[in-house]
């Protein structure tokens, strides 16, 4: 019996310290450095994660930019769009289109002038981004074929719509003035700019 009472409070004792030093750890350690570690391991795991991602990214860098020089080489080659990357470049290149067709329909305007022409904000939701000019001018009935003809037969593709059609009532007038004589003519000339890269109509 003496010996079975120290015995037993030895293990009361470690039991005790044991209890003891788990409270320890839980009220002490564990939160003040446990979860802080914790924390800091998984941190570092979702860098390294992001880190191999951005590194896989850069690895396919020489071919993202060998496909998207192969795409804007498909583009230039599509008769179809215009090859101006902005509808204000494309403006112009239309207003310079025009002026061309007329200078060659009627060299030095002397039966066929642009008497106006200006952009036109299209803000109806299309497919592909479209820049639109108004014009008129003030043509002779072979000189306007002539115009419309090369207008809508060249390349990049373009477009006439709303054309108006008038007689010009005093043709000497006209000529005097040299803006052209025969027919008073109205229309909106327009193309279609590139699809971006990575756009669902992109070819």
């Amino acid at each position: 019996m003496r010996n079975a009472i120290p015995e037993r409070e030895r293990w009361l004792a470690l039991a005790i310290l044991l209890a003891l030093l788990a409270l320890g750890y839980l009220l002490l350690v564990h939160p003040w450095w446990t979860v802080p570690m914790r924390e800091l391991g998984a941190r570092i795991e979702t860098l390294q994660q992001r880190d191999l991602r951005a590194r896989m990214v850069l690895s396919q860098a020489p071919e993202l930019r060998e496909r998207t020089e192969a795409f804007r080489e498909r583009v230039a080659r599509l008769p179809g769009f215009l090859p101006e990357r902005s509808p204000e470049l494309a403006t112009a290149a239309l207003v310079q289109r025009l002026e061309t067709a007329v200078a060659e329909a009627s060299p030095g305007n002397r039966s066929c002038a642009i008497i106006n022409r200006s952009p036109l904000n299209d803000v109806r939701a299309q497919r592909f981004p479209r820049v639109v000019v108004q014009a008129r001018m003030r043509c002779g009935s072979p000189e306007l074929a002539a115009v419309l003809y090369a207008l809508e037969s060249g390349t990049p593709r373009l477009f006439v719509d709303n054309l108006n059609i008038l007689s010009q009532a005093h043709y000497m007038a006209a000529e005097q003035a040299g803006q052209g004589v025969g027919l008073d003519v109205s229309f909106d000339l327009y193309g279609y700019l590139q699809p971006a890269p990575g756009s669902a109509d992109a070819p």
